[in-house]
């Protein structure tokens, strides 16, 4: 079975329900995960969504904030979530492929705006979340498995505008790196972007505080899709949707994609 997959922090999928719905029609991947949906379930746009051929949806959300969808073609099963961090938000929804194919939907915490767990309760939520996704990859090592989402670090120097700029900046900073490195070790993840696109500079959001994003291109790569061990040989054409962050009332993240041969 053959299909593509995109993921996208949309930033309110009813505000931004034309985006997807271009999107969809435009691009027509099979799978679409979304993160910061801001919206309850019952109030996700599900009829658009499967007017344009996208019937199935599992999510998990709440009023406001957070929020987690994925929406497909393909028949998809609810398999659950899991609330890292005792946090009790809407971060994570899986859903299970005729196939048996997992996808794991993540929306990891932004950590805030300092980088110290002290001054910044949320930096500390974030390291928490972190280290409890590599703890529950160590005691369960995912199989046929997909992991996407905003994670909300860029690991790498070329994932960042300037490595040395960002190190002590939160998305960049090398405790936050470690955690992902670890987590992704864990479970033996692997980062299918990079594993196509190795080198060059590479993102997938970029500030609205930018008066032109473009031409300043201070980009992060924030969002991500990864791959079990066992799909190692799986995947490939993995690519940033750039034009999606200009196009009218856009969210700050642009759409990754990736096609996966099972």
């Amino acid at each position: 079975m053959a299909f593509t997959l995109a993921t996208w922090n949309i930033n309110s999928v009813r505000l931004r329900e034309g985006l997807v719905a271009r999107l969809l029609e435009e691009e027509g991947p099979d799978i679409l995960c979304l993160q910061e949906c801001k919206s309850p379930v019952d109030k996700i746009p599900t009829e658009r969504f499967a007017e344009l051929g996208y019937p199935y949806m599992v999510a998990r959300g709440q009023k406001g904030y957070n929020g987690v969808a994925i929406l497909s073609r393909l028949p998809v099963e609810d398999a659950g979530d899991l609330d890292f961090a005792g946090l009790g938000h809407a971060r994570h929804v899986a859903g299970r492929l005729e196939d048996g194919t997992l996808i794991h939907n993540f929306y990891v915490p932004a950590g805030g705006d300092k980088p110290d767990r002290e001054v910044n309760e949320k930096f500390g939520q974030k390291l928490d979340y972190m280290a409890e996704l590599r703890d529950w990859f160590r005691d369960s090592r995912p199989e046929r498995a997909i992991l996407v989402g905003d994670l909300n670090i860029a690991p790498r120097e070329d994932d960042v505008w300037d490595h040395k700029k960002m190190l002590k900046v939160v998305s960049h900073t090398p405790v936050e790196v470690d955690h992902m490195r670890t987590a992704q070790e864990a479970g033996d993840w692997v980062d299918v972007t990079r594993s196509d696109i190795p080198q060059g500079r590479l993102y997938s959001w970029w500030s609205y505080r930018s008066p032109d994003w473009d031409a300043a291109d201070k980009g992060r790569r924030l969002d991500h899709i990864w791959a079990s061990g066992d799909l190692a040989h799986a995947f490939h054409s993995s690519r940033v949707l750039r034009a999606a962050r200009g196009w009218e009332k856009p969210s700050d993240h642009a759409p990754v994609f990736a096609t996966f041969d099972l």
